[in-house]
């Protein structure tokens, strides 16, 4: 059975508010204005210092503000998150199966390994894959390549699920099979766009694309 590697944020679980919050705190930290939880849902998904940069516009404002965002959030943002309806049963009929199932995650491994227990879905994953605090593979080809290879895992037979086009570009870039979700922050064209072979509304519609 092919192995399937899950995105996160915006595919297991919904962590709108905690990184809304904390990009919002970060920035008024900075004495910069802060757009709208709903404004800043573009930042959900890809690397983080990325995002900073194009609010704050310099290297050196986007590296105090990943600090400042780390000062809310690993105390108060992580957890203010939730998993998505239907992701557990879905988990579940693929453990099931007995499939090898594993997290890879642009967010730093610290965090994503907290957020992972904190929801009690450790039992369903053989490892979670994530980035540096230092930003090492928080992109995700550079990720995908590094999880792969530690769970000797041909990519051939491997499968990506996420919701933002770095998920889909990282997949293909390693010869993965890419599969969007649409109940997460990228539309079914951004995903089809960066090469997505199969969009999924649901969780539950998981399980017919990932045989």
């Amino acid at each position: 059975m092919n192995p399937i590697y899950f995105d996160l944020d915006g595919t297991l679980t919904n962590p709108k508010p905690g990184i809304t919050r904390s990009i919002q705190y970060a920035l008024r930290k900075l004495d910069h204005e802060a757009p709208s939880e709903d404004e800043l849902i573009w930042c959900i998904g890809p690397p983080l210092l990325a995002s900073f940069k194009k609010l704050l516009g310099t290297d050196a404002l986007a590296d105090a503000a990943i600090l400042l965002y780390r000062e809310r959030f690993a105390d108060i943002g992580l957890f203010e998150n939730e998993v998505y309806p239907g992701i557990e049963a879905t988990l579940s009929v693929l453990a099931g199966q007995r499939r090898r199932l594993f997290v890879a995650t642009s967010k730093p491994s610290v965090y994503a390994e907290r957020i992972i227990d904190h929801f009690k879905l450790r039992g369903y994953f053989e490892r979670v894959f994530g980035s540096e605090l230092d930003g090492t593979r928080s992109d995700k080809t550079e990720l995908l390549d590094y999880a792969l290879k530690a769970a000797q895992v041909d990519p051939a037979a491997a499968t990506m699920i996420g919701d933002r086009s770095h998920d889909m570009v990282g997949a293909r870039g390693n010869g993965m099979t890419a599969i969007g979700v649409l109940y997460g922050y990228g539309s079914r064209e951004e995903l089809l766009a960066a090469g997505a072979h199969q969009v999924c509304t649901t969780p539950q519609e998981l399980l017919d694309h990932t045989g």
